[in-house]
């Protein structure tokens, strides 16, 4: 695969929105979720803010498995199967709003999003943090690679 990591790095820094995969009755559920990156030593998670009102928080709550991905906008020079992505599986969790990780995870998430700032005063709003285990990084067409979440985590802190 001829891509490099900053590729990869660029995809999710340029795009701020997520299909986000969700089992509800164990049936799969697909919703949009802005994300933001948290970049840790050794680790990296991704970071969602979400309502109680949602049918994916309640989905995450009642099993945290799920999937994230990330697409690069439609272009008419690429072909759609050329469209360069990245499929994060991974485990949710919801931050204790007392914690050093939930004041860690709202930085990441207001700087990428500070407009949203009044969105952490309305109680019905819980940060989640998504620990991926794997991605699928499709970089173009026939180039496409499993990252285990150790060369994935490594890969977002250059």
């Amino acid at each position: 695969m001829s891509r490099s990591p900053a590729e990869l790095q660029s995809l999710l820094a340029s795009q701020p929105l997520a299909a986000l995969g969700t089992v509800h009755g164990g049936e799969p559920f697909v919703s949009m979720v802005p994300f933001a990156l948290l970049r840790e030593p050794h680790n990296c998670r991704i970071i969602i803010h979400v309502s109680t009102l949602a049918k994916h928080t309640q989905q995450m709550l009642d099993n945290p498995r799920v999937s994230l991905m990330v697409m690069a906008e439609a272009s008419p020079s690429v072909s759609a199967q050329a469209t360069p992505r990245v499929t994060i599986q991974g485990t949710s969790n919801r931050l204790d709003s007392a914690s050093e990780d939930y004041a860690k995870a709202k930085a990441a998430y207001l700087a990428r999003f500070a407009d949203s700032d009044y969105l952490f005063d309305f109680s019905d709003f819980s940060l989640f943090a998504i620990s991926p285990d794997s991605a699928r990084w499709v970089a173009g067409f026939a180039q496409a690679k499993t990252l285990s979440r150790e060369v994935l985590c490594a890969q977002l802190q250059i």
